[in-house]
């Protein structure tokens, strides 16, 4: 067992089963035993491969459609340029150097990362040096005086969700307790939900269905600023319009392993139902497309084949394979969806049909 696996058996056997949404919070933050406070999750070392370590190209495009967002709202002359679980850096260092020659984008630009660990907060000082950037716990946090420009990649499938399943009296809630000392789900009593009648009407008995209440609270927070101020939200995750069946998922190494077999050490995540947070930001306009459609439509091809232009050999092959990895159906193109939000009276998203 992994240290973070004994400390909570011994929480279930002094206070009982406990929410997935609750195991996962654990096992990502804990403030000792925690996967994000302990280990170094990103890259080919690590356990997953994000978009924007996959190439630049990803960063570059995000941050033009920023600019060109901000351009066609006018170039308001004080925002908030934000990210949401901004990991490395690298996203937030390709879209500052792909607007730099945007005039008065960066002067009017105040950048804000919301990241809880203290350990990523200092390799992210590192990779934006010498931009000025501050940081901030939560979505809360934000500024609330100024038009917000919010990006998010791969950041809502790591919030903790939690996990019903229909029963004839109504919904049990799937729990994470133990068997013979060990890890294991298992499931409430049955309890009638109205909430979750009305958000899963037609689903049969013995359905699981997941939520995610600090997503709800997220686009809350990120709605209010943008209806308030202007700007746009550009949200990049995995997942779907409704997000059904269980998604939960564990990742070592870049392969996948039981979720409860390695609590603290490996990445923990779930689909993102892109629905439920269109829902969450009303009353902002919503655009959806897959991450493959939305770089294509702002040019990668172009981008792609400029920067091929000074690469031979090995560079040559992996720029292409990265290419493909990004935009392809078969690989991350379909997969990932992303979620452009702006106020209904602003000018539609560029990267969306």
């Amino acid at each position: 067992m992994t240290p973070l696996a004994k400390y909570l058996a011994a929480r279930i056997r002094a206070e009982g089963p406990m929410t997935v949404a609750a195991y996962m919070a654990d096992c990502l933050l804990h403030p000792t035993m925690g996967y994000y406070t302990t280990q170094s999750p990103f890259g080919a070392q690590g356990d997953f491969t994000t978009a924007p370590e996959i190439s630049q190209m990803f960063g570059e495009l995000i941050g033009l459609c920023i600019a060109q967002t901000w351009l066609d709202q006018g170039s308001p002359p004080a925002f908030t340029l934000a990210e949401l679980g901004p990991g490395r850096g690298t996203l937030m260092a390709d879209v500052l150097r792909a607007t730099r020659g945007v005039p008065g984008f960066h002067a009017a630009a105040q950048v804000v990362l919301i990241e809880a660990s203290a350990r990523l907060r200092d390799i992210q000082a590192s990779t934006l040096a010498p931009h000025q950037v501050t940081w901030a716990d939560d979505s809360a946090a934000l500024p609330d005086d100024a038009p917000l420009f919010l990006i998010a990649n791969e950041f809502f499938d790591a919030l903790p969700i939690r996990q019903f399943v229909k029963d004839p009296n109504g919904w049990r809630e799937r729990l994470v307790g133990l068997a013979d000392d060990t890890l294991a789900f298992g499931l409430s009593e049955a309890q009638p939900s109205a909430a979750l009648d009305a958000q899963f009407p037609d689903d049969e008995p013995g359905s699981l269905v997941e939520i995610c209440p600090q997503a709800s609270g997220h686009m809350g927070e990120i709605a209010r600023r943008i209806a308030s101020h202007g700007g746009a939200a550009l949200i990049v995750d995995y997942g779907g319009w409704q997000s059904k069946g269980d998604t939960l998922q564990a990742l070592i190494a870049h392969r996948f392993t039981p979720p409860l077999e390695q609590p603290g050490r490996a990445d923990l995540t779930a689909h993102v139902d892109f629905h439920a947070l269109a829902t969450a930001a009303q009353p902002l306009r919503a655009a959806y497309t897959t991450q493959g459609a939305f770089l294509s439509a702002l040019g990668i091809e172009a981008r792609a084949a400029k920067l091929a232009q000074n690469l031979t050999r090995g560079a040559l092959e992996n720029h292409r394979a990265a290419h493909h990895r990004l935009t392809d159906a078969t690989e991350m193109g379909s997969l990932f969806k992303v979620l452009g939000l702006t106020r209904p009276d602003a000018p539609p998203l560029p990267g969306f049909a």
